[in-house]
């Protein structure tokens, strides 16, 4: 569990109608027809503009209701006290029952841009999950217990933006998913938007696909889930500007429907045959900006791709749009109720069309910009929150709610909300909740007896015969002395789990497309565990299992070294000739290096060879990567270090220790300690001179009550190393683990960065 978790006392867990009684439950982030219309009739439609109760919890997601219970991402406090805040309340009183809080650490998100998104839940379970800001995705019970967590940045390279995306956990099936852009190792080295499945119960890692191209943007849509083609599938947008469709049991990218020249971030929704989806960016096909389109699903799974090669999904034609209309929204999601698609703008507008042919209904003119805020549908009223205002009452002011008659397009009353208006109202039980950037409110919107219209089941693919197998985990990392344990599932040709296999034989495999031939030291035994010895090396590569009937699955895993470790990369065959500078060889970084194949690479430097920072995607400008696992802590980290550039422009070089970042600052002459740069930094003035060595070294300290003190110190290599430390910061409630690494910034990918001798060492 986190340090700064914090949990009041224990509530019960949220009362649950069962399956066969109508439901007020409010999950997903898009309510339970995953496209923002609650299915509740009241007797009386008042809405009442006195709030029920508002809480001082900022957020910029969408509440969850189970139950008699509220379950609220959000944030509050400021510059370095500011904490993610995973919450329960009561309903009817807004009571807090449990909270976690959460810091932020390695990202380069700035401002407020937190809580972008929504927990997730799992009725067969009765689990919550969260994905925090920084990407630790993790379950709890229903009374705050933590069940898994799973810290995505360092398990899986996921990165992080300045825009604070996040999105929200989808839970389908067996798993849960998250889209994410990452680097992770091996063949999904390269900065990519990729969808990872893990196990709802466990937080093992299932399967990983990526369905488009090269992303140029993040993403953080949520997967709108359904059951077509007997196949159990979700849509989702990407970073590369499509709309994608993949398998939901076993991520196989199915096809894709590219819409923009950036990424997608609104939610999709369907409607019978047609699925509905916007974006606010350059169109594929012309100069302007923006379009709400419907596009035709396929009557059948489009044939795959000839080139194997290929991990990207089938392109639809252009003829699958249906139709379009040149509005734009940046991340707001469509309502689809009985044949109408209602769709906020990011000027400040509001449209109802026929879902079917495309024809425009009304629009309204409501304010002047939008952002994140999708509307949400009740008993023929739209609820509709919009960033700033000029037409509601008082003038313009932070955030306006609107309440608009569906079907006249006529709005019925507005008032003001303190802070500004980023999230997705959740309706239940007659109330709707809301997040702005400063409070948490809930107001009466219907009286009387409720009544609800039932919300069917999932239709579940009909297994077939088994064609495959699918191993949980799919991918494992072990130190030294280690071992992992896995069940293997037999699956049809759609992904259905048909039970377990048995007799199961596994062998090293080396796939025919991989550029890197390798193999990772690490054997079976005759149990079926993957056992790396005492003296196992730093290796990565896959296996192959093999049932007694002939089916076959494959794994992913990885060998870190086990402390003390170092790394002065004499050992490396600096052979490769370069792809984009002529004459010039280099050695790939070690393989199990969490995304270090595409940021860093290994050159001979005045008769040594040492790790140097790559310069040719803008998206690795800044270069993080892990070189041990998650639960490391109480060790040292030292390197040698040295920047390039000039007296205008120099590079940044740094360790990472326990979730601190310690870096030589070129440009400020600086030595900074920092996790997230708006969060905690402090530094000293230090002079850092271009193509001078220099040696850093760092380690963090925790005391009884949980405040981290991490000290760095520097020197010119070669020297005497000094006996004070050169910088030093606090953290109340400060990291007690975390993945120990290397940092480089290139600015506009122009000045190198150099490391050598890296060790890390227990204390």
């Amino acid at each position: 569990m986190h340090p700064l978790s914090l949990i009041l006392p224990a509530c019960a867990a949220a009362s649950l109608l069962s399956a066969a009684e109508p439901s007020h439950d409010w999950f997903p982030w898009r309510g339970p027809f995953q496209n923002g219309r609650s299915p509740e009739h009241y007797a009386k439609n008042e809405f009442k503009s006195e709030p029920l109760w508002k809480i001082d919890l900022a957020g910029q997601g969408a509440p969850l209701v189970i139950g008699d219970r509220v379950y609220l991402f959000g944030y509050r406090g400021e510059k370095g006290n500011l904490v993610e805040v995973f919450a329960c309340v009561e309903a009817a009183t807004g009571k807090t029952l449990w909270e976690h809080t959460f810091r932020d650490f390695l990202s380069d998100n700035i401002y407020d841009r937190y809580a972008i998104g929504s927990p997730g839940y799992d009725p067969e379970t009765n689990h919550l999950f969260l994905m925090t800001t920084t990407g630790v995705l993790m379950s709890f019970d229903m009374e705050g217990k933590q069940v898994w967590e799973n810290s995505l940045m360092e398990n899986v390279g996921r990165l992080t933006f300045p825009n604070g995306r996040t999105g929200s956990p989808a839970v389908d099936g067996n798993v849960v998913i998250i889209n994410s852009i990452s680097a992770n190792w091996g063949a999904a080295g390269p900065a990519a938007n990729r969808f990872y499945a893990f196990d709802k119960k466990t937080g093992e890692f299932i399967w990983a696909s990526q369905p488009g191209l090269r992303p140029v943007d993040g993403s953080f849509t949520t997967p709108y889930f359904e059951t077509r083609w007997n196949t159990r599938v979700f849509y989702a947008g990407t970073g590369d500007g499509n709309i994608c469709c993949v398998n939901a049991r076993t991520g196989a990218p199915l096809w894709r429907f590219q819409l923009s020249k950036n990424g997608v971030n609104a939610s999709s929704a369907v409607d019978g045959n047609l699925l509905f989806a916007i974006h606010n960016d350059e169109n594929i096909d012309s100069s302007d900006s923006g379009r709400m389109v419907a596009i035709k699903l396929p009557e059948a799974i489009p044939p795959k791709q000839e080139d194997p090669t290929k991990t990207d999904a089938t392109p639809l034609p252009p003829a699958a749009e249906a139709w379009r209309f040149p509005i734009g929204a940046w991340s707001s999601s469509p309502v689809v109720v009985d044949g109408k698609v209602y769709q906020m703008t990011s000027t400040g507008n509001v449209y109802a069309f026929e879902c079917q042919s495309g024809k425009e209904l009304w629009h309204l003119k409501l304010s002047e910009d939008n952002l994140h805020s999708s509307p949400a549908y009740a008993d023929g009223r739209l609820y509709i929150p919009f960033k700033g205002g000029a037409t509601g009452p008082g003038g313009a002011y932070e955030t306006a709610l609107f309440v608009v008659d569906a079907a006249k397009g006529e709005v019925i009353t507005s008032l003001k909300l303190e802070g500004e208006g980023e999230g997705a109202p959740a309706i239940s039980g007659g109330k709707l909740f809301i997040n702005t950037r400063k409070k948490t409110y809930c107001f009466q919107i219907g009286t009387g007896a409720i009544t609800v219209d039932p919300i069917p089941a999932p239709v579940l693919p009909k297994p077939g015969p088994a064609a495959a197998l699918q191993m949980v985990p799919g991918e494992v990392l072990l130190q030294p002395g280690q071992e992992a344990k896995f069940a293997v599932y037999k699956i049809d040709a759609h992904g259905e789990r048909l039970g377990l296999a048995e007799n199961v034989k596994w062998e090293k495999f080396i796939p025919p497309t991989a550029k890197v031939k390798a193999t990772a030291d690490a054997e079976f035994n005759a149990e079926g565990a993957l056992v790396a010895g005492p003296e196992a090396k730093m290796s990565a590569g896959a296996f192959k299992a093999t049932s007694a009937d002939g089916l076959i699955g494959t794994i992913r895993a990885r060998v870190s070294a086990k402390p003390p470790i170092a790394q002065d990369f004499e050992s490396f065959a600096v052979t490769e000739d370069h792809p984009s500078e002529t004459g010039t060889k280099f050695a790939y970084p070690p393989l199990p290096w969490l995304g270090a194949r595409f940021k860093w690479e290994i050159r001979e430097l005045d008769g040594n060879k040492v790790l140097a920072k790559t310069l040719d995607q803008m998206f690795f400008q800044r270069a993080i990567t892990f070189i041990g696992p998650v639960d490391m802590s109480n060790y040292t980290v030292q390197a040698d270090v040295m920047t390039d550039g000039n007296r205008r422009m120099k590079s940044d070089v740094g360790v990472i220790n326990q979730r601190y970042l310690i870096a030589l600052k070129g440009n400020d002459g600086t030595v900074e300690i920092t996790s997230n740069f708006e969060r905690l930094h402090v530094t000293t003035p230090f002079t850092v001179k271009p193509n001078q060595w220099y040696t850093l070294k760092t380690i963090v300290d925790l005391d009884k009550e949980g405040t981290a003190t991490v000290r760095a110190k520097a020197w010119e290599k070669g020297s005497p190393e000094p006996e004070a430390w050169t910088v030093e910061a606090k953290q109340t409630h400060g990291h007690t683990k975390g993945s120990p690494g290397v940092f480089g910034f290139s600015p506009n990918v122009q000045k190198r960065v150099y490391i050598d001798n890296i060790t890390v060492t227990p204390r």
